[in-house]
């Protein structure tokens, strides 16, 4: 026997609501001079760049990256869809629409144009981003079959650190802060404090530590 489908309240609920808010948005539109497929183009928009703020806003969140400007353009979309679910509900004389709301939907389009531009043109994510060209690049290297296991992590350090060539400038800078650290502490830097400080990878700050008097 075939399973009876059964209708989701909440899609029910959010086809209902969407319509309801689509029909307001026309009205509105309408009212205020746009005419034909003007005014059915009107609550597309609104409702587009509602849902491609609210998927930026969730991808962006998802990355741990800031998502303020995507809040600003949900926000944005969300005032024009419950301005025009207001205005409908006998607040606004539909016949005699006042010229500040005939200019906000007239520039409307704009606005909206630009928001979505702005959201899809995001910046590179960095796992995206071309390599740094002043880092120093991976190398992959194969084992040979007379060197043990045990000392293949070793060597590949002790390689990678006499490969990395560091900046003099960030030499310079790093002789700095060994000598801040030394005044301070009466001790000398540490590679791993030293890392820190700078900002960079392992290998170049064990191969800047190497350079260091």
């Amino acid at each position: 026997m075939p399973r009876l489908v059964r209708p989701d309240a909440v899609l029910v609920q959010a086809v209902i609501a969407g319509s309801l808010s689509f029909a307001h948005l026309h009205d509105l539109a309408e009212a205020a001079g746009q005419h034909g497929w003007k005014a059915w183009a009107y609550p597309v928009s609104v409702d587009l760049l509602l849902v491609a703020a609210w998927h930026r806003l969730r991808s962006l969140r998802d990355a741990g990256e800031p998502a303020g400007s995507a809040w600003s353009w949900f926000v944005v979309a969300l005032a024009a869809s419950l301005g025009a679910n207001v205005a409908t509900a006998g607040l606004l004389d539909l016949g005699d629409v006042p010229d500040w709301l005939r200019i906000l939907v007239a520039g409307w389009p704009a606005l909206a144009f630009l928001g979505g531009t702005l959201l899809v043109h995001r910046p590179t994510p960095p796992s995206e981003r071309e390599p740094d060209p002043e880092l120093p690049p991976v190398v992959e290297r194969v084992t040979e079959p007379g060197v043990q296991a045990a000392s293949v992590p070793t060597l590949l350090a002790s390689e990678a650190v006499a490969a990395v060539t560091a900046p003099p400038a960030l030499v310079a800078h790093a002789q700095k802060i060994a000598a801040d650290h030394r005044a301070r502490t009466g001790s000398a830097i540490d590679t791993e404090t030293l890392r820190a400080r700078l900002g960079v990878p392992s290998p170049m700050a064990e191969a800047i530590a190497a350079q260091l008097v």
